[in-house]
Parts: structure tokens; sequence; C-alpha cells
């Protein structure tokens, strides 16, 4: 009888009623054995519908699995391992505990990893999924500095998005923890992951074309200037945790403090133009000068938040300052042509040489 499937298929196709016809002539076994054919040597997408006719209960089945979400504590399980594998240089030599195959994958199993832990927020237990998907980030954003894996841009070759990822993640916790849960632990993984010129290395390929700043990912969720407050009361609390903190080597603590001020620079910004002028503009009075801050872009801030207030010649001498210290910093500029603060002979004679 497989000869019959074998003829029917080779024919031009028949309409519904020639159809028919040819099988009228076929007993009840040869119609099974042609069945039978069909679904054995049969694409998936056949045999599929062949099982949703035969046994439709299998296909609810396969439709509730395939919605099902993965199990958050695996998918923890398996990044953590992951990422310990990573950090450890396992990727790298040869480690007898990840695989040469494995080694030449790394970006298959990154993409995996990642698009599981976000697949995983869909379910119930959304404190291991955030976890999870808050470790492929740290990985991602330790992967820019870090040789982990044998790339010359690493998180552009694992196509991994850090900012979509954050929103993702952010959206998700506000739903589960409320917006005062959502912002404790939203303030601390900001300061932590946020990137002046993004994740990627050489910033640009297709991820860094996908990228945008964590301030921005951050404003979409605070529609109100409420929020905005609230949000920036649990960054400064975080803020004064780092500066707690402190360092045993100034001269790191100091870099840090600056490279920490640059990163975030866009969304001190955006936190300015939303706060300054209202009844919350003191916090802003205490970001302006807090210790965990340093360098030209928090001596910025100052400029910004002095020319409001209308103490117009502190502001240009503030901006001034910045300028000394970057002399070809375009924002600086800008907003040193538009508050009148012209730059002392010195300042213009370094940032001329610095265009040349």
């Amino acid at each position: 009888m497989g000869e019959v499937a074998c003829r029917l298929v080779a024919q031009a196709r028949l309409n519904r009623d020639q159809f028919f016809d040819k099988l009228a002539g076929l007993g009840e076994e040869d119609l099974r054995r042609a069945l039978w054919t069909l679904y054995w040597r049969g694409a998936a997408p056949l045999r599929e519908r062949i099982e949703a006719v035969i046994d439709p209960q299998t296909k609810q089945d396969s439709n509730r699995g395939a919605t099902l979400s993965p199990d958050p504590e695996l998918v923890l399980s398996e990044i953590t391992a992951f990422a310990s594998l990573a950090r450890s240089g396992s990727y790298l030599a040869g480690d007898r505990r990840v695989s040469r195959q494995e080694r030449s994958r790394w970006r298959h199993t990154f993409r995996r990893l990642a698009t599981e832990a976000q697949a995983a927020l869909g379910g119930e237990d959304v404190e291991s999924a955030a976890k999870a998907l808050a470790a492929m980030i740290d990985l991602a954003c330790e992967m820019r500095g870090l040789d982990y894996f044998r790339s010359e841009d690493p998180v552009e070759a694992a196509r991994f998005v850090v900012s979509d990822a954050a929103a993702v993640l952010w959206s998700r916790m506000r739903q589960e923890y409320g917006f005062a849960g959502f912002a404790e632990r939203a303030a601390v993984q900001l300061l932590r992951w946020e990137s002046e010129y993004g994740w990627t290395r050489r910033g640009d390929g297709w991820v860094s074309g996908q990228e945008t700043s964590l301030g921005r990912v951050l404003a979409g969720l605070l529609p109100v200037p409420d929020l905005w407050a609230e949000f920036a009361d649990h960054y400064l609390g975080a803020l004064d945790r780092l500066a707690e903190g402190g360092s045993d080597q100034p001269r790191a603590h100091d870099r840090g403090r600056r490279q920490r001020a640059d990163d975030l620079s866009e969304w001190h910004g955006l936190l300015m133009e939303r706060l300054a002028g209202s009844d919350y503009e003191e916090c802003l009075e205490r970001l302006v000068v807090h210790p965990a801050l340093a360098g030209p872009e928090r001596t910025f801030l100052q400029a910004r938040l002095a020319f409001g207030r209308g103490e117009h010649e502190d502001a240009r001498r503030l901006v001034q300052r910045c300028l000394a210290s970057l002399p070809g910093h375009r924002e600086f500029g800008r907003f040193a042509d538009e508050i009148g603060a012209r730059p002392t002979a010195e300042i213009a004679d370094v940032g001329a040489r610095g265009r040349r």
C-alpha cells in the first residue's frame, strides 16, 4: 500500500471529488497503511495535523505545553553555572567542564538562556526569574571590558541588548512588586548597569543600533512627577549606600565616582528636567553635591541647578570650570553659549588646541 501512496503523491494534485473517487476503491486496512506512510515519512507539520485529527487531546496538550513558561529555578541554576564557568575562564582555556564544541557555541547558549530568563518572567515565580535575567545583564555588562569568551565584541556576538532586557525586567517587577518595590530594586540595578556609551565594545554593530540608555527606559515607567520624585528618593538612597561603602584606594575610588557620574549623566539630566522648579527640587540639591559622584559631570549639574534658580553668575562660573576640564564637550559648550558663559582666554586656547 506504500506504493499507492507514492503514486498519489507523484500525480498532479487532485480535487476533492477525484480524491474521494480514488479512495473509494480502497479498503479500511489500505487507508490505514496509506495514512501511516504519510505520517511516518511526512514533515513535522504534516505529522502534527494528522495527530490533531486522530487524537485531538494530543494537540491540546501540545498547545498547553507550548504556553508554559520555563521553570525559573532551573533557568536560574543554569545561568548561575554558566556565568560561573565564564568568570572562571572555562570558556577560554581548556577546562574539562566545558567541551570544545560548547566553547565555540557559547553565544548560542547565551541567547538561549537570556530568552528563557525573559520567558520565565511570565510565570508565578517572578523572584527567581528576575534574578536569572539580572544575572544575564550583569554578565553582559562585564563582557564589555573582560574577556570571558573568544570574541572581539562578545555582547555584539551574543546579540544581547541590555536596555531591552532591562525594560522587560523592570516592567515585570513593577507589575509584581508595586512601584515602591520596583523602585527599590531598579535604582540599585541602574547604578550597576548604566553605561554612557552602551554595552558593546565597538559601538557600531547591530546591537548598538538597538540600544538606548537605561535612563530613557526608566523615563517610560515614570509617567507623572510624583513617581519621578519617589524613584529619585530610592535612587539617592542607593547612592548613599555606595558612598558609605567608600574605598581602600582613594585614587581608584575617585575614578569610580567620576565614571559613575559620566555613565549616569543622561539620567541625571532627565531628573533635572523633571524636578527642577518643582516641589521636589530638594532631591536635586542632594544629587548635585552627592559624595558618590565626582568630576565635571557633577559640576555641570550644579551649574544647571544654579541657572534654574536665577543664580546666573554662579552657573557661568561652574560651567566654565566644566569646560576647563573637558574643553571639547558639546553639551557643556552648548549650555555655556545659552547662558552667555564666555570661556576665559586660557580655556579657549585649550579648546582650540583640542580641535586641531
